[in-house]
């Protein structure tokens, strides 16, 4: 499993954002369409009928959004260690991103957690966005692009790869 820009890849299978697990919502891409999971938005959006497909509601990481993360987990371990067990603050969800299925019915709105704790590079953001519209481009270029995308993640060994061999990978995703 490894995420490459917005994209979360594991073996075949590419997701917009983190996989999900059980009910939590989330959003995959086969060669079928756009494939809505979790409680309230199981639905498959075929690819001949999607005319756009967009990702709002992105966090860019920044040095702030680094600064806080980095102080959230001390504070957390703090108090893990001074409080008893079971008293302190539950753990946060991951925030959420909004994608946005346009078809001859109307804009499906699809929700997905984000999968990079501290938010996205804004390359990454740039180039995944690109990618989604390129996905809607046709079949052809659809098949080729989403085939290469599983290929890599069936060939993939190891976590996500380094910040620069990312954006190396969606350029060449988008050749």
């Amino acid at each position: 499993m490894a995420m490459v820009g917005l994209f979360w890849i594991a073996e075949g299978d590419v997701y917009v954002g983190a996989k999900p697990s059980g009910m939590a919502p989330g959003v995959r891409l086969t060669p079928e369409g756009v494939l809505g999971l979790g409680d309230g938005q199981s639905s498959l959006h075929l690819w001949e009928d999607v005319r756009a497909l967009t990702v709002a509601d992105v966090p860019v990481k920044t040095l702030m959004r680094q600064v806080g993360a980095a102080k959230d987990m001390a504070i957390g371990t703090l108090l893990e260690l001074a409080l008893p067990s079971g008293i302190g603050p539950g753990v946060d969800a991951p925030a959420l991103m909004t994608v946005s299925v346009e078809t001859p019915e109307g804009t499906h709105e699809l929700s997905t957690y984000v999968a990079a704790a501290v938010g996205y590079s804004q390359t990454e953001v740039d180039l995944s966005r690109t990618l989604l519209t390129r996905l809607t481009a046709g079949a052809a270029t659809l098949n080729t692009t989403l085939a290469a995308m599983s290929d890599w993640g069936r060939a993939w060994e190891g976590g996500s790869p380094r910040r620069a061999d990312r954006e190396e990978l969606l350029r060449k995703w988008l050749d």
